[in-house]
């Protein structure tokens, strides 16, 4: 029985490490695969059926990528992505897809997403 737990264990961390980080402007590149990109948010955009685009890497229409964040989602969040996260660095996690010839992370789960803070040292 511990080897099925230990087997278990490593199995499901697996997962946790398949994902590669990548810059923004190589997303293109990286279509189909599950990567983390760090990058700033240029824009974000809320419509009235629950979906938030944040566009990474440039404002609308010149960025890099689209998160595109489910009405499903975005319930989900306890703050409202589309200000919270407008002109802040963040971490997102997902598969990379190519939408209408720009790469896109569909969130489903806001654990795909951390804002990054700048620590400054004023000593």
């Amino acid at each position: 029985m511990k080897f099925l737990y230990t087997m278990l264990i490593s199995f499901c961390s697996l997962g946790a490490f398949s994902q590669t980080q990548i810059a923004a402007a190589d997303a293109s590149k990286h279509i189909g695969d599950s990567v983390i990109i760090i990058e700033k948010v240029y824009s974000a955009k809320a419509f009235d059926n629950g979906m938030i685009l944040l566009n990474l890497g440039g404002s609308y229409p010149n960025h890099l990528l689209v998160v595109m964040i489910e009405p499903k989602a975005k319930a989900l969040f306890k703050y409202a992505p589309e200000q919270e996260l407008k002109d802040k660095k963040i971490s997102v996690t997902g598969k990379l897809i190519d939408y209408k010839g720009k790469p896109e992370i569909v969130v489903h789960d806001p654990k795909q997403i951390v804002q990054l803070y700048i620590l400054i040292n004023t000593k």
